[in-house]
Formats: structure tokens, sequence, C-alpha cells
């Protein structure tokens, strides 16, 4: 997407709550890889996403300074919960802060350590599961999660176009970009699943568990 059309959208969709303003400044002046951040769009779909589905029970993997984590609560009804996972114990702090500030603590149980571990040991099932983890890990985070979700629940995968090189004549050369790629195609080819992909920032892959 052109710079130019993505301040289009932006223009063109409600203002980034101050908060958010906040934690995007503080994760590029203070955390590596800044570039992880959710961000307004994203953030905004997965608001609305959450107000469309109105999950009682989501789970995040991946929830790094907890933009995404509050995106999420602010769309989901007040008696929704939502099961964060982050590997970076570095980052429990910031996440505690700002989920605090964001006035959602009792909807939020953070869990530290890798998901693989984390999300066997979460006695819960689930309408709704974020993946934004290890991409390395991907495939294995769908084996985890499909015995978790309800049936009619979804998941959204972010990152599944990984600039662009799924879809590059050549096999991939890095553990990530295969990560993502066997992902893809195990959800192409799982019948339990109905699938579509927004073409946003590095894509999102929309999966439904059908009944």
């Amino acid at each position: 997407m052109s710079s130019e059309l993505e301040n289009y959208i932006l223009n063109h969709i409600d203002d980034q709550p101050q908060l958010l303003v906040e934690i995007e400044r503080y994760t590029n002046l203070n955390v590596l890889h800044p570039r992880m951040l959710s961000g307004h769009l994203q953030g905004s779909i997965l608001t609305m996403f959450c107000k469309m589905l109105r999950p009682v029970s989501v789970l995040e993997i991946g929830t790094f300074t907890a933009y995404s984590t509050i995106c999420m609560a602010w769309g989901m009804p007040q008696n929704g919960h939502i099961h964060t996972i982050e590997i970076n114990d570095e980052l429990e702090e910031i996440i505690k802060k700002f989920i605090e500030k964001a006035g959602i603590k009792k909807q939020i149980t953070l869990h530290i350590g890798g998901a693989l571990d984390i999300i066997p040991q979460i006695n819960e099932t689930f309408d709704l599961v974020f993946i934004d983890g290890d991409k390395r890990e991907y495939p294995h985070y769908l084996e985890a999660v499909i015995p978790k979700l309800k049936t009619d629940g979804y998941i959204l995968a972010d990152n599944i176009l990984w600039d662009g090189k799924p879809a590059k004549p050549n096999m991939p050369d890095d553990n990530y970009t295969k990560g993502i790629m066997d992902f893809n195609e195990m959800v192409k080819n799982d019948s339990r699943l109905e699938k579509t992909i927004l073409p946003i920032r590095d894509g999102i892959y929309v999966i439904r568990k059908k009944g």
C-alpha cells in the first residue's frame, strides 16, 4: 500500500484514541522491533471485529506492548475476557502499565511464557483467537487452538502475507517465511475451516470454525 493511500484511509476512519497514540510513541522510542505493533488501521479493525462478533472469550498469542489487546478489549462486551500470552518477560511491566491505563485490568489475564506451553493449561474455550506470535510456530499454534475454538468461533492470524514472500516462486530461505507458508497451506486445506484474507498491512487470515 502506498503511503498516500494509507494516509487517505487513516484520514477517513475514527481518530486514534490518545492512549493508543501514547503506546505507539512509547513502543517506537523504547522497544525493539516496534514494527510489530498493530497500529491505528489494524487496531481499528480489531475493535470493529470485536464489536461485530461480540466475543466473550478471546485468546491472543503475542501481546507485545498491549496495543492489540486494548483494541480488542474496547470492542468486547463488558463481561468479555482476554487471555493474552507474551513470551518476552521484559515487556511484562509495560503491558501491565498500559492495561491499567486502559481501564481493562479485570478483563485481562496476562500469561508470560511460551504459547505452546501455556495454551493447554488454559481451561477454557474461545470465541475468537488472534495469532500474532512467533511466525515459525504458526502451524503449531493452529493445531493448539482449533480444539479450544468454539464452533462458529474465529481465528484472526496476522502477517500471513509476510512482505509478499509466500507468493514468490522460490522456496523460502528462512524459517519465519516457511512457518507462514506452512500455516497458510494448513488453513487452505483444512475442511473444518472457512477462510478469507484481508490484504491490509501484512495480511490477516480470517478463519471460521465450521459446525
